[in-house]
């Protein structure tokens, strides 16, 4: 009984099998998916950023008015939260295996 091993010797350079064009890709379709789920995670996110600064009211500068409305639960918890989790989701895309 000959005992098969998994070492390689001078008699098997040059026999190298071809590889397929398929497999040689990391990523598979739900890579691809979760990548775009995070990004759109991470896009909605900034949009709810997105509004007015401190002293715009009417979409006019006013430097003698404050505006309340930048410590909105949206813009300082909801939307950071929801970048934070598409990058979260993105990592796992990245090492998730096919």
């Amino acid at each position: 009984m000959s005992k098969k091993t998994n070492k390689f010797s001078a008699s098997d350079y040059g026999n190298e099998t071809e590889v397929s064009k398929e497999s040689n890709f990391y990523f598979g379709k739900e890579n691809f998916k979760w990548m775009l789920i995070g990004l759109a995670c991470i896009i909605v996110g900034f949009l709810l950023m997105m509004g007015p600064d401190a002293n715009t009211v009417d979409g006019k500068l006013d430097p003698n008015v404050w505006n309340d409305d930048i410590f909105s639960i949206r813009r300082i918890r909801i939307a950071p939260l929801l970048v934070v989790i598409g990058f979260a989701i993105e990592v796992y895309a990245i090492l998730k295996r096919k």
